[in-house]
């Protein structure tokens, strides 16, 4: 029996998945202040790890410690949605959702400290 899930995609269905992702992230970036600041400090820092990384690796790893950030907020966006459309009462479980999406920003951001310094220092 064959998966519904695991269907080929066409060409055309991928430029519309690349468009519909786009899209979201003008609306994410357009709505949401967090991240459009840390996008560009996330734009400075990257071109900073590309500039003082020494060796092919420092430099993946700077980049990639500052990308996830930007992606940990877009998380914690939606999170943040779901749990507002359910309710926008005071809920325990709402307040803990919403923790929980800045408690992963806060990990994305040591992460990268964690990275940068041990890089730069060590």
């Amino acid at each position: 029996m064959e998966s519904s899930f695991k269907k080929k995609i066409n060409l055309k269905q991928l430029i519309n998945i690349f468009h519909y992702l786009t899209k979201i992230l003008k609306k994410t970036f357009k709505n949401e202040d967090d991240f459009r600041k840390e996008f560009y400090l996330s734009f400075v820092l990257i071109l900073v790890g590309i500039i003082i990384g020494e060796t092919g690796i420092q430099k993946i790893l700077l980049i990639l410690s500052i990308l996830l950030i930007p992606i940990a907020e877009i998380l914690n966006y939606s999170l943040e949605s779901c749990a507002d459309r359910i309710s926008f009462n005071n809920h325990h479980l709402s307040k803990t959702i919403k923790y929980i999406g800045c408690t992963a920003i806060f990990l994305a951001i040591g992460n990268a400290f964690i990275t940068w310094i041990v890089i730069l220092f060590f």
